[in-house]
Parts: C-alpha cells; sequence; structure tokens
C-alpha cells in the first residue's frame, strides 16, 4: 500500500503578507464626556486618565486610548513648586525611554522636533494620546492620522477656532531611528474660524510625533501657545489654551502643565478634540502550501474500513482501479507530528488516473 506521506517541495511553500486597514473614526462627542464623564475614568495614582466609547462600567464598553502630559527635567517648567511635578517628569522621561530611547552616553533622548535626533528643536514639554490596540491594532496607517483640536481659549465657545494636525507626509517621509518603530512627524494648519497657526508651508508646522506601531501621539505644548508667549509657539497672537476659568486672562499651556493636575490638563485636552481619524493595520501573514497529489499517489487509503475481508470495499471487480476519496490535508512536522488540518468541503475522488494541487493556507 502507498504510503500516506508526501514531502512537500520546497518550491511549493510560499509566503505572503497583507495589509488590512479599518476606518476608526473618534468624535468630539464621545471623549468630551457624552454620557455624564461616564465613560471617562481617573485614577488614584493621578498619571493619565482613560477614555473609553461608554460608560467604563458597563460590560459593552471599549477602552479606546489614554491621555497624559509631562515634560523632561530640563524643561523651563520644571520645578518642584508645580503640581505633581514629579510625576510629570516621570511620565515624559518613560515616554522618551520607549520612544526616543538613549543617546551614546546612555541619557535619555528628548523628543525631537524633525526627527533629526542630533540636533534641532527639542519638544520638552508634551502632550500624549496613547491609542490601545483594540483601535490601532498592528499599526496606525501612514498618512491616514487626523486631528482637529479647538485652540482659542475658551473650548465652549461656538465660534471655536481650530487647527488641523496630519502626518501629511507619513506615507513616504516616516522616520526609522526609533526603538520603538516607525513614526511620522506631525504638522498643524487653520481648521475652522480664523487663521489660528502663526506660519506654515503647504503642510503645516511641526508639532508633533505619531509613533506608528505604538500607537503613540505625541503633541508639542508649543501648538497651545501664543507666538507672544515665547518662542516656539505656534498660534497667533490671541489663541489660549487653558480651562474656561482662565477665559479673559493668560491661560497659556504653561499654566496648564505647572498649575493643573495631569487629569485637569487631559481634560482640558480632551475636551478640545473636535474630531479624531485614522486608518488601523492588521498585518495578515499567510504561508501557502501547494500540495500536490500526482496520478500515483494517494490512491488507497489507511483507514481501516477501507478494507474488507483483504478487499477493498471500493472495488467491485479486482480488475477494478484503486480508488480514494479525499477529505483532509495533514501537514506533519518532520518527526512525524500532526500541526495542522485542512478540512475540504466535499469528498474528492482519486484513482490513477486523475491527479489534483490543492492550496492550504495557514494565516497568523
Amino acid at each position: 500500500m502507498a504510503s500516506s506521506f508526501k514531502t512537500i517541495d520546497p518550491k511549493d511553500i510560499v509566503s505572503t503578507r497583507n495589509l488590512l486597514h479599518e476606518a476608526i473614526p473618534v468624535t468630539g462627542t464621545i471623549v468630551s464626556g457624552t454620557y455624564g464623564g461616564n465613560n471617562i475614568k481617573n485614577y488614584t495614582h493621578g498619571m493619565f486618565q482613560s477614555v473609553y466609547d461608554y460608560p467604563y462600567l458597563s460590560s459593552s464598553a471599549n477602552h479606546i486610548f489614554d491621555l497624559t502630559v509631562g515634560y523632561g527635567s530640563s524643561s523651563g517648567l520644571s520645578s518642584s513648586a508645580n503640581t505633581q511635578n514629579a510625576k510629570k517628569i516621570n511620565i515624559y522621561n518613560e515616554m522618551s525611554q520607549v520612544l526616543a530611547g538613549f543617546d551614546q552616553n546612555g541619557v535619555v533622548r528628548a523628543f525631537d522636533e524633525d526627527g533629526d535626533l542630533s540636533q534641532g528643536t527639542k519638544i520638552n514639554e508634551a502632550l500624549f494620546i496613547n491609542f490601545t490596540r483594540l483601535l490601532a491594532k498592528d499599526e496606525i496607517k501612514k498618512g491616514s492620522f487626523s486631528l482637529e483640536l479647538g485652540v482659542y481659549e475658551d473650548f465652549n465657545d461656538p465660534d471655536q477656532e481650530t487647527v488641523i494636525i496630519t502626518d501629511f507626509s507619513g506615507s513616504t517621509g516616516y522616520k526609522v531611528n526609533s526603538p520603538a518603530g516607525e513614526y511620522g512627524i506631525l504638522f498643524a494648519k487653520d481648521g475652522t474660524g480664523s487663521p489660528m497657526v502663526a506660519a506654515y508651508g503647504t503642510v503645516g508646522m511641526p508639532c508633533g510625533l505619531l509613533y506608528y506601531q505604538a500607537g503613540i501621539a505625541v503633541l508639542s505644548a508649543s501648538l497651545f501657545e501664543d507666538i507672544a508667549a515665547g518662542p516656539g509657539g505656534l498660534l497667533r497672537d490671541g489663541a489660549e489654551f487653558g480651562p474656561d476659568t482662565l477665559v479673559g486672562e493668560a491661560g497659556y499651556i504653561d499654566a496648564v502643565l505647572t498649575g493643573s493636575a495631569i487629569s485637569g490638563a487631559c481634560t482640558d485636552l480632551r475636551h478640545r478634540i473636535v474630531n479624531m481619524s485614522f486608518n488601523n493595520t492588521t498585518e495578515l501573514n499567510s504561508t501557502i502550501y501547494f500540495c500536490r497529489a500526482s496520478h500515483n499517489d494517494f490512491n488507497y487509503s489507511a483507514n481501516p474500513t477501507y478494507l474488507s475481508a483483504s478487499k477493498m470495499v471500493v472495488k467491485n471487480n479486482s480488475t477494478d482501479s484503486p480508488v480514494s476519496y479525499t477529505t483532509a490535508v495533514g501537514l506533519y512536522s518532520a518527526d512525524n507530528e500532526l500541526l495542522a488540518v485542512a478540512k475540504l468541503s466535499e469528498p474528492l475522488k482519486k484513482d490513477p488516473s486523475s491527479e489534483f494541487t490543492l492550496r492550504v493556507r495557514l494565516d497568523y
């Protein structure tokens, strides 16, 4: 009786990679507290704020992203007198260690505005949006990110001026010098209302970084700073950031980062999200095995019911050709351990006058 096993030729094994994308829209009504704030979770440690799509105590709630803020110890805002100063420094250091890494001297790198780690403007004060894997999947699709933020001093103002933040050049101009994978530069340009961005080219002013595989957006605090407040501000004179209690005052981002708790700063940022969208990416890797049964292969069966009294039950006459019916294909390791089974939708008749190729695909 013929063997039930056949070695697959290496030329009959093909690996493929497919990227599946899904559009993810996040509206401001969800993140600003549609459910009376019950979809916003603050923690006793006070280091970040979590946002859910439904009240987080509901069994149907999905965790969609976290918000937090921080600044480096070398930042001009760093002061022991600040609210949660140590925690804000720790958050910045943790994020920069994971996303920017260390330099040749073992010192944690600061986030770099243009991705040139050796020089250029540094992002020493940052706001972080950390997307969950549920939303970002394997990575955020390059060039698909868009975030509209309100930047006027009163986020309850119906005539709110906004800026649009995108990774405009992400699909072609992304960076690879991060331990967390690839990342793109975020650019800000005018949204609705009167012009707000101080000056920009065709894509906008650099205002942050987007780490695609990590699913983390790093927004520079200068995005919410008036140019009159000091060097580095991106907004035209008169645009301010801060809680609505500071309307009419100098409610710049500096006051928020130094005087508010992390949860308070996250709330201020969250209320300014008008719309946010991106395409996530699911990487589907496949190995395809072409299992070839030639005319003299698998015409017999190893099933005990194939024989009765030493006679093939599927043959009426001794002169009839042997015949079998293929119902499944098993893939075995080199030591004959069964690794995978592929079931056919219906049995295939096999005899010496026929041959066929079964295409078995393993997805992972």
